[in-house]
């Protein structure tokens, strides 16, 4: 199920700067970001917003898991294709 970007604005701000910082963490395991200090953590925290409020990044809520993460619109528009 995907979470539309305005139920995401009535989330509390610490709670979706942790879900942010979260896809970070897994972007820098797998080389897609690579800034860890401070500055560079907090201009991609913004850059990360910006791309929600826009719909390139999309949260989507997993009820088999139980389970929300941030993926890339095109990922999920790739996987829905793929089921088809």
């Amino acid at each position: 199920m995907l979470v539309p970007y305005e139920t995401l604005k009535q989330l509390p701000t610490e709670t979706l700067e942790n879900l942010i910082k979260e896809f970070l963490i897994a972007q820098l395991e797998d080389g897609s970001f690579s800034g860890t200090d401070a500055d560079s953590m907090q201009n991609s925290i913004n850059m990360c917003r910006e791309a929600l409020r826009t719909g390139q990044l999309i949260v989507e809520y997993s009820e088999e898991d139980e389970s929300i993460a941030i993926r890339r619109q095109d990922d999920i528009v790739a996987m829905s294709r793929t089921q088809d």
